[in-house]
């Protein structure tokens, strides 16, 4: 009898109901330890697929076939309905990102902000590339083209940032509207959109000359010239019919803000935005749902309203499918070369050394003291669901040869455990035991709580969902 279809209609809501099962009960768990509950998400894929049960044991939940196991439900290789649910959970996390950024706010965020989010981004990016040249023999280093792609992929994994847990750690302390608290929360706001920026870039001449064009556009897009040149045109795109569609749902807000419409319309922005990225620009999707959260952010009351409404089905079961995704398709510890843990734990100390190194020397330039300068770089060293998201974009086969082995997932991993553990306990001991700050007036407080009214509120409440402590159980 066994294995069951995972594929049909009913096997895959069979999978779907274990999915959301062992996600929320992992998810709930690791969230009592103080960390993301996306490990936990991640957990409960590697517990349910093939990695552990399937590998060592010869019985996994949710598996493929022909890979010497057997699955309860069996998948294929590729068109999958779980790959299909993972690509839209992605592309709604990047929406809802984008959605929940406030270009206003950051563009009176000031120099110290843009400097330090740059620093944020170049540094790590760097010290990735730097030190994987070691490692050509598995798979990164100068030992070919692909393999100087797959390092700079690296670097790139490496620039994400969430500051979900600095902003709760900055709130516990009563730091969060402070000069400094300002700055940080401002900062991982532009360092996600540059980071953003960096893949598309990089990933998009990564695929340059990787398969064969069925007509001179394909090609021109093929070349390198012509992948910049797309990524620049898809920027002009996305501006100039952003404009068109914020105008729309401007007057749409002036009519109802508040109506289903109003998120539904905005989904096919996001999904029409996402395929035009990809297939006309060669940019990558989660640029263009990201993009067209922040041409919607334009429409205030109409961007608050889709945004509350579409993240219902989005944490409730696109985003843990994607993340549990992750954990039965991209990890496997059979077989796993002892060199790319250990080159794992280096690339998770370059990281957050390189945060701290970025974005401390920037803050120090803004004659901040050496002690908020090093509070500055550690607030900036957690990392979350974008670092995922890259990691999941750079292992996608559509790179082909230049694509990173998915192995290095578990780099990541360990990147977001080790930096949501180790950026609250250095926060704490950074600010020692100085006074809790007193609200500006009376009313702060509550406003803080009533919802995104300064740039900190905005952001955390930005982060609290990317981050994905999923407050609400």
């Amino acid at each position: 009898m066994l294995p069951f279809d995972g594929n049909s209609a009913l096997g895959f809501v069979a999978v779907l109901a274990i999915i959301l099962f062992f996600t929320k009960l992992f998810g709930l768990f690791i969230r009592k330890l103080g960390v993301p509950q996306v490990l936990g998400f991640i957990i409960a894929g590697i517990f349910i697929g093939p990695a552990v049960f399937g590998d060592f044991c010869g019985f996994s939940l949710i598996g493929f076939a022909g890979r010497g196991y057997t699955p309860l439900f069996v998948l294929p290789e590729t068109g999958n309905a779980l790959s299909v649910f993972s690509k839209i959970g992605v592309l709604l996390l990047m929406f809802t990102t984008g959605l929940e950024t406030n270009l206003k706010d950051l563009k009176n965020t000031g120099a110290a902000a843009f400097l330090m989010a740059f620093a944020g981004v170049i540094v790590p990016l760097v010290l990735g590339f730097l030190i994987s040249l070691p490692f050509g023999g598995i798979g990164l280093g100068f030992a070919g083209k692909a393999n100087i792609y797959r390092s700079v992929f690296i670097g790139t994994v490496l620039t994400a940032t969430s500051v979900a847990i600095t902003v709760s750690v900055l709130k516990e302390l009563g730091k969060i509207h402070t000069r400094l608290g300002t700055t940080i929360v401002s900062a991982a706001i532009i360092d996600d959109v540059i980071g953003i920026v960096l893949l598309s870039v990089v990933t998009g001449i990564a695929k340059s000359g990787t398969g064969e064009y069925s007509n001179g556009f394909e090609w021109f897009k093929g070349q390198i010239y012509g992948t910049v040149v797309m990524i620049i045109c898809f920027f002009i795109f996305a501006v100039v019919a952003g404009f068109g569609i914020s105008k729309v749902f401007r007057w749409l807000e002036k009519k109802r803000a508040t109506t289903h419409r109003i998120p539904i319309f905005s989904l096919a922005v996001c999904f029409a935005y996402s395929w035009i990225a990809e297939e006309i620009f060669g940019v990558a999707d989660i640029t263009g749902a990201f993009l067209a959260g922040v041409v919607l952010s334009t429409a205030h009351r109409t961007s608050e309203y889709a945004d509350k409404k579409i993240e219902v089905c989005t944490y409730t079961i696109f985003a843990p499918v994607f993340f549990a995704n992750i954990g039965i398709t991209s990890i496997s510890f059979a077989g796993l070369d002892p060199r790319i843990i250990l080159f794992a734990l280096l690339a998770v100390l370059m990281g957050l050394i390189g945060k701290i190194i970025g974005c401390g020397a920037v803050c120090k330039a803004f004659k901040y003291s050496f002690r908020e300068s090093l509070t500055g770089g550690v607030g900036m060293m957690a990392r979350g669901e974008v670092a995922l998201i890259v990691t999941a974009t750079v292992t996608d086969a559509a790179l082909g040869s230049n694509a990173l082995p998915p192995q290095f997932m578990i780099m990541t991993v360990l990147l977001i455990l080790i930096s949501s553990v180790l950026t609250p306990i250095f926060l704490k001991l950074l600010y020692g035991n100085e006074k809790k700050q007193l609200p500006l007036n009376p009313g702060d407080e509550e406003s803080a709580l009533e919802g995104p009214q300064e740039l900190p509120d905005s952001s955390s409440g930005r982060h609290r969902h990317s981050n994905s402590n999923f407050v609400g159980d």
